[in-house]
């Protein structure tokens, strides 16, 4: 790899390595904080958290690392076919698959599912000790699919 595509690459790497940080951070405290607290208050902390998230800049760390993975499959799909294309493509998968498809297949729906409820009434505090272990397993694996994508971007661009 050379040039634009060492620095595509680099982006990236960053990228997936950022948003790991970021959920890293919801599983291993974040979570357990809210968890934590009366459950009204927690309810009503991850509404307001799930309402913010979508922010340019976190769409642009994470959605703008998802096609900059896809732009790199393909890129390095059509170049040579070495090591580090596998690697590239590899990343873009797991990615793709352990952040971006998971986040809208899973952790959406439990985002909407508990917006709308509300915080104070009894079914909701019992909806919540579940939606916190579910969700925060899911987490985990958005965690770990990002930072094997930055392992992975690394790698390659170390050159294999």
């Amino acid at each position: 790899m050379d040039g634009a595509l060492d620095i595509a690459t680099l982006v990236a790497a960053l990228g997936c390595g950022l948003n790991a940080g970021i959920f890293f951070a919801f599983s291993t405290f974040v979570m357990d904080g809210l968890a934590r607290a009366d459950a009204p208050t927690g309810i009503a902390a991850m509404q307001s958290i799930n309402r913010r998230a979508p922010t340019a800049p976190f769409m642009l760390v994470w959605l703008g690392t998802a096609l900059l993975c896809a732009v790199l499959a393909v890129w390095t799909a059509g170049s040579s076919g070495d090591e580090r294309t596998i690697l590239a493509v590899a990343a873009a998968a797991i990615y793709l698959a352990g952040s971006i498809a998971l986040t809208f297949a899973r952790n959406i729906p439990l985002n909407d599912a508990l917006d709308r409820m509300d915080p104070a009434d009894a079914a909701t505090a019992r909806f919540w000790r579940e939606y916190v272990r579910r969700w925060t397993a899911l987490n985990h694996v958005r965690t770990a699919a990002s930072l094997a994508g930055a392992a992975l971007l690394t790698i390659a661009l170390a050159g294999g």
